[in-house]
């Protein structure tokens, strides 16, 4: 497939690419824009600035298929800090509680993960979600200081596994539907154990079908030549 520069038209496809720490989903997209010369581009999945990893880049005709592409369930790998709470659930937050989590076990934890944290759970978005309330985003209330009642949401954790545990730090690897908050996750986590806690760093590795193995590194996309760039798409035939 190439370019073609007599119509002007993009070419149609997923580029997956590991997104760095740092840039939002929606800076991802204007570069990919910007360096490519490209009329329509999109994402299927936002993921937090401070986050990394997977995020499909959907350009040309694929853009219509945003639906499909977010819909899939998610895989996580994630680091959660006991002992801390935040006002965002993440490390980018103020601290508003915690107590030393020294006494906490890996058994503890893995109980609790299996008692209240696994299967269907309901979760409450926290304020630095893009969830509207009113027509609003709470984003946008929170950064006003604004705080106001949200209904929690039903989601399913698959599976929760420790990959570390190495006090107050806990890798994890965690696999769940669409719209599952692991920062959230991390707080009632939490909460539960007694001592708190909030999301220390996350790592997206799985989207649906799509894995970050097939995903390009933003140096390597940065040096991709302009009419390389079709190479590196999935047709939208992988969605079928």
């Amino acid at each position: 497939m190439q370019f073609n520069a007599a119509s002007g038209a993009d070419p149609d496809g997923i580029l997956l690419v590991d997104k760095p720490s740092g840039m939002t989903s929606s800076d991802v997209v204007v570069a990919i824009r910007r360096m490519f010369k490209l009329k329509k581009v999109g994402h299927g999945g936002t993921l937090d600035p401070q986050a990394t990893g997977l995020l499909a880049v959907l350009v040309g005709k694929a853009t219509r298929a945003s639906q499909a592409v977010m819909g899939g369930d998610k895989v996580y790998e994630g680091t959660l800090r006991l002992g801390e709470s935040t006002n965002t659930q993440d490390a980018d937050g103020e601290r508003t509680g915690g107590s030393d989590p020294s006494a906490v076990t890996r058994e503890a934890l893995e109980e609790a993960v299996r008692a209240d944290f696994t299967g269907d759970i309901f979760q409450t978005p926290p304020m630095v979600s893009a969830v509207k309330v009113n027509g609003v985003p709470l984003y946008k209330m929170a950064r006003k200081g604004e705080e106001v009642a949200r209904e929690p949401r039903l989601v399913h954790v698959y599976a929760f596994r420790i990959s570390e545990f190495a006090l107050p730090d806990v890798k994890f690897t965690v696999s769940c539907t669409k719209g599952t908050y692991v920062r959230t996750l991390c707080n009632d986590i939490g909460e539960k154990l007694g001592c708190g806690g909030h999301l220390a760093a996350l790592r997206r590795i799985g989207s649906g079908r799509f894995s970050i193995d097939g995903a390009i590194s933003w140096e390597a996309l940065r040096a991709l030549p302009r009419e390389a760039l079709p190479s590196r798409l999935l047709p939208l035939s992988v969605l079928s």
